[in-house]
């Protein structure tokens, strides 16, 4: 691929990035709610917030490559914060939820009858997530020699493996949120969880036609004629 080319493939990937953190959202709070957060201000909020943030992450993340060639460093970061900030936000539930356990504040909330429940799946997703931010951001083991690890344990290779194992993580643990806990929190209507994906999807392609107007291949050059 050529320059805007190899752009537009990357914001295509960021939106879909993006509308994954809005689907894990809409799960979260389907099924993954605090007990007692259930009806609150906060609860009525998550999603309509979470489908903003869905917008905007593709917004600052596609800003983010036209920024590449100039200024890396700042690049960079808006592409970081991207989807660190979303994803912070989206787990603010589950976060709760372990955080508790630790504190030995159960009340019957996440702990299954054989046990945690999905709490030790949603610290493992954490983890994952954790370490694919520090793949991403430290650029290690590669740079401390250089050279030796392109091929296997490079770094962006580490990344893309934290993320696959931490999807994994997440599914299962929504998968036993679903199963325990379905009778306790309101499920959403259809109509609620189709609109919210389609605006965060009418967002985000929104901004991606607005990138890919502004990534117009350049013309052929023309040789001149001696």
């Amino acid at each position: 691929l050529g320059g805007p080319g190899r752009h537009r493939a990357f914001c295509c990937d960021y939106g879909a990035l993006s509308l994954y953190g809005l689907g894990s959202a809409l799960a979260y709070s389907a099924y993954a709610f605090p007990l007692e957060w259930v009806g609150s201000t906060f609860h009525d909020f998550y999603v309509p917030v979470a489908v903003l943030n869905s917008v905007l992450s593709t917004g600052l993340s596609c800003y983010s490559r036209f920024l590449e060639a100039e200024r890396p460093r700042l690049s960079k970061a808006f592409r970081t914060l991207a989807f660190v900030y979303p994803y912070i936000f989206d787990s603010i539930p589950v976060f709760y939820r372990v955080v508790g356990i630790w504190a030995g504040r159960s009340g019957g909330d996440g702990c299954g009858e054989l046990g945690m429940g999905s709490l030790p799946l949603h610290s493992r997703h954490s983890l994952c997530a954790l370490l694919t931010f520090l793949s991403f951001t430290s650029h290690l083991p590669e740079r401390l020699a250089p050279g030796s690890f392109d091929f296997i344990g490079h770094s962006h290779q580490v990344f893309h493996v934290c993320g696959i194992l931490g999807t994994l993580f997440q599914l299962e643990a929504v998968s036993v949120d679903m199963a325990e806990r379905r009778g306790r929190l309101p499920v959403p209507s259809s109509l609620e969880t189709f609109g919210s994906l389609g605006m965060g999807a009418a967002g985000s392609l929104a901004i991606l036609g607005l990138c890919f107007r502004s990534l117009r291949p350049e013309p052929p050059s023309r040789e001149k004629s001696h």
